[in-house]
């Protein structure tokens, strides 16, 4: 029969929330977590792998519409050569799956190694902000004025000239008569040339007065909105050097009160703790915990994925015969070995980080309990399968030699209560209680 402690008995000890330094400081450990992934000589092979697969795809694709294109004489070459090419993009697509499939056994299978190499301890000084970096302010198009209006061009102004006057035997003979018709007709000629000319003028002048009175109206609203915009900017910046003056005095509170032994302040450094324990993502965990000063003692919580998402492929392969990539399952004796010792691996990590991070020896005792959230299959709801609980005192766990243990033998010598078979969620017994050391 399963068995189960309902998320109930937890949930009034713990929250699954972590603090705001926490969550800071998970932020950057993902970022981190996936540096050292690329690192690591499996990714390096996932990847080398992946791009072969793709360039080998490539090369079918290409080979398949050169088939479509070759004549009767080379179709069949063609063809041939696409086909060799699907084999080996199939081939290298099965390489890149393998690969990554030994890259995510490797995750599982080196849990406590993972942060053997690193120090725990968090130095909450580090996690200050020296100093804020602002953007610098671009205004983009607020910063062009808008275009000078041109002066306008007037035409030039029409000018009087009065017809010569008749001389000698032309003025005689009513010539000047004739003159004076004349001069009446160049008269208002230039009158009329004069009030068009005047008329144009006018109306080039007004069409220049609104374009000039548009571009003051345009500039005033560019003006303004720079300003705006250069407001906007510096609360922006006067907001971010508050948000870092108030980050900063946080922690240096917190700094303080874990000094004076401030219980939340254990607390909260504890979450900032948890939150570096970067677990990969084929097997994430998630911690809760709760500190009691009077005891000096952790109640830590760590869940762990349940057994049917972890890999269960033992390899890939590609049968030519049917086109298809099959796989094989590993041995569900091996799938057992593997989930169990994760689990254990997950225990003695986690006691490792805390105690380790704890320099200033503020906590003296961790109860842990390792377990699964799933479904109880008897009533349906909710329900935790503790699959690890232990008890571990600072001064007997620091004594170990981690890099040499055998996680199970380790969690037995401290007396833990372990699941017979945590692949099937065998729930671990703890009648006897978890505070008898193992003989």
């Amino acid at each position: 029969m399963l068995g189960v402690l309902g998320t109930g008995f937890w949930g009034d000890v713990m929250g699954r929330r972590r603090g705001f330094f926490a969550e800071l400081n998970y932020q950057a450990q993902q970022a981190e977590k996936r540096r050292r992934q690329q690192e690591a000589a499996a990714h390096r092979a996932h990847v080398a792998a992946l791009r072969e697969a793709e360039r080998a795809m490539k090369a079918h694709q290409r080979a398949q519409a050169a088939a479509v294109r070759a004549s009767a004489v080379e179709k069949k070459a063609a063809e041939r050569e696409a086909a060799r090419l699907l084999v080996e993009s199939r081939l290298a697509e099965v390489e890149s799956k393998n690969a990554d499939l030994a890259s995510d056994l490797a995750d599982i299978d080196g849990l406590l190694a993972w942060t053997l190499d690193v120090d725990d301890y968090v130095d909450l000084e580090a996690l200050k902000i020296s100093q804020v970096e602002h953007p610098p302010f671009e205004p983009g198009r607020l910063a062009v004025p808008a275009a000078v209006v041109a002066e306008p061009e007037y035409g030039p102004e029409p000018v009087y000239q009065e017809p010569a006057a008749p001389t000698g035997l032309s003025a005689v003979l009513g010539g000047k008569k004739r003159h004076q018709h004349a001069v009446e007709r160049a008269r208002a000629a230039f009158e009329e040339a004069h009030g068009d000319w005047e008329r144009a003028r006018d109306a080039l002048h007004q069409r220049h007065a609104e374009a000039v009175a548009r571009r003051e109206k345009k500039e005033a609203k560019r003006v303004a909105q720079l300003a705006a915009a250069e407001e906007k900017h510096r609360q922006e910046c006067e907001k971010r050097e508050a948000e870092a003056s108030a980050h900063n005095a946080e922690l240096s509170k917190l700094i303080n009160d874990l000094a004076f032994d401030v219980e939340s302040a254990i607390q909260e450094y504890v979450g900032i703790v948890l939150s570096n324990s970067v677990y990969p993502e084929v097997f994430p965990v998630e911690h809760d915990h709760a500190f009691r000063l009077e005891s000096r003692e952790l109640t830590l919580t760590v869940s762990v994925p349940e057994p049917s998402t972890v890999p269960s492929v033992k390899a890939y392969r590609y049968v030519k015969s049917k086109d298809e990539i099959t796989s094989s399952r590993l041995p569900v004796r091996e799938q057992k070995e593997r989930y169990a010792n994760a689990v254990w691996q997950v225990a003695v990590r986690s006691l490792h980080e805390v105690f380790e991070a704890d320099r200033a020896g503020k906590i003296h005792s961790i109860a842990l309990t390792v377990g699964v959230d799933t479904i109880d299959p008897a009533t349906g709801r909710p329900a935790t399968v503790p699959l690890a609980v232990v008890a571990a005192e600072r001064e007997t766990f620091n004594g170990f030699d981690l890099a040499r243990v055998v996680p199970q033998a380790t969690l037995e010598h401290l007396g833990a209560a372990l699941s017979k078979s945590p692949f099937d969620l065998v729930a671990a017994d703890t009648s006897r209680g978890i505070r008898v050391r193992g003989q």
